[in-house]
Formats: structure tokens, sequence, C-alpha cells
């Protein structure tokens, strides 16, 4: 098993999105999570970077070219999904990956306190 390091960028990112509105917090993440190649149409974009960024932890003994770098996707690389946080909050509290449950659980406080106000 992976030891992950929260993807500080992503958050901060996530936050951003959430506080423009830019968020779905009605689809279901098994119909929004984007495919393979949605994954590789980012990265021909933005690259590992800005695909990067759309998930909540890095794998640092992983390649830093390559997908598996990444984990805990939050989005479907234009809006942050509810769905989303809540699938990685719960993976990450039974994987033990206690800083990633923490980062998730801020993102999703964020996102309910900014959709009730």
């Amino acid at each position: 098993m992976p030891t992950y390091h929260v993807n500080k960028d992503a958050v901060a990112q996530a936050r951003k999105l959430i506080d423009a509105g830019t968020y779905d917090d009605t689809t279901e993440w098994s119909d929004a999570a984007p495919s393979a190649d949605d994954g590789n149409a980012e990265i021909e974009k933005h690259g590992y970077e800005g695909f990067g960024a759309w998930h909540l932890a890095i794998d640092p003994d992983a390649s830093e070219e390559t997908k598996g770098r990444y984990a805990f996707p939050y989005g479907d690389f234009t809006k942050v999904n509810r769905a989303a946080l809540i699938h990685g909050k719960q993976r990450a509290a039974q994987n033990d990956h206690d800083e990633i449950e923490k980062a998730a659980d801020g993102l999703l406080t964020h996102l309910d306190r900014k959709r009730d106000s």
C-alpha cells in the first residue's frame, strides 16, 4: 500500500473551485468519474501537473510522469464532485490514510457550507 502525501495544490484548487460555485452536488461519482481517455486528454492539455491538480494525494515513490503518482480524484477535470469527496474520504479512512481523509473531509465541509449559504 503506498504512503500518500496530501496534494496541497489540489486542495487549494478544489477550495477555489468550490468558492466559485464550480461543483456538482447531485451526480453520483460512478456517473461523473472521468474515463482513462478523459485523463489522457487532461494530460495532453495540461501535463501531469494539471492532471495531478485533480487528485488529493500524491504517491512520492511513483514516477512523476505517470497517472499512478496521483490518487483520490475529486472531480471530472471541470468541477468538484461532492460524491467524489465522500468516496475519497471513505476510502482513505478504510485504508488508514488519515491526512487524505482529513483533506477530503475539510473540502466536503467547505462545499456543504457553500451549498447551504
